[in-house]
């Protein structure tokens, strides 16, 4: 059962455990091993999570074709893995490119 402090952060943010919930299907809750600190938050990952380009392509609305041949050439912020490698968007860089070009007028 999680302790004392798990269930009053679950009860602030507006979240009760239901009957599904971890400790109801016997999973564990606690932390295992070394982790970062409670205490500490945790530091803001500056480019967000890593998206595919099937996910990038969502986030804008538009297909992996388009992302791969329109988007790209534009300068939209990738990371190819490899010299043939697959290529690697962040979500925040996404989100910033699509910032910057709203502020120019889409140009």
């Amino acid at each position: 059962m999680a302790n004392e402090h798990d269930a009053e952060e679950l009860r602030k943010a507006g979240l009760t455990p239901g009957p599904n919930s971890l400790e109801n299907l016997g999973i564990s809750t606690g932390e295992h091993g070394q982790g970062y600190p409670r205490h500490y938050p945790q530091p803001p990952d500056p480019l967000g999570e890593p998206l595919t380009i099937r996910q990038t392509a969502k986030l804008l609305g538009c297909s992996a074709w388009t992302v791969r041949h329109a988007y790209l050439p534009r300068g939209l912020p990738f990371l190819r893995s490899g010299p043939l490698g697959k290529l690697i968007f962040y979500r925040a860089q996404v989100v910033r490119w699509i910032l910057e070009r709203q502020r120019k007028g889409g140009k």
